[in-house]
């Protein structure tokens, strides 16, 4: 089993600039991708963005594409989640999670199996 420990949620200006960081502990010997989730309220949890633990390619959802940047430090088994340009309706409870999943990309939550507790991004307008 992955633990994983997320932080830099908080509560920014639209335009404004966040960075998510994700650190790992345990069993990362076995992850292959690292994915970041959100879930505003009332809404279902979406994809946002992915990086493959091994070689870094990147995948995106649209709504982050050209404002969002996942980034990894394997030595430091933590990934990172930088949010430019954030806008009043990218306010939701963002999530990391691992998949050992070795199919690419890996957009659905039920491709991953250890999830973070969540950190809280507000956009105010």
């Amino acid at each position: 089993q992955v633990q994983l420990v997320e932080s830099g949620g908080g509560l920014v200006q639209a335009g404004g600039s966040l960075r998510l960081s994700c650190a790992a502990s345990g069993r990362t010997f076995s992850v292959y991708a690292m994915g970041w989730f959100r879930q505003a309220p009332g809404k279902e949890r979406e994809f946002v963005a992915a990086i493959r633990w091994s070689g870094g390619s990147t995948y995106y959802a649209d709504s982050g594409k050209g404002r969002f940047t996942i980034s990894r430090d394997n030595a430091k088994n933590t990934v990172y989640l930088q949010m430019n340009s954030l806008k009043p309706e990218d306010t939701a409870v963002y999530y990391c999670a691992i998949s050992s999943h070795t199919i690419w990309p890996l957009t659905t939550r039920n491709m991953y199996a250890d999830w973070g507790q969540g950190t809280q991004v507000t956009v105010s307008s």
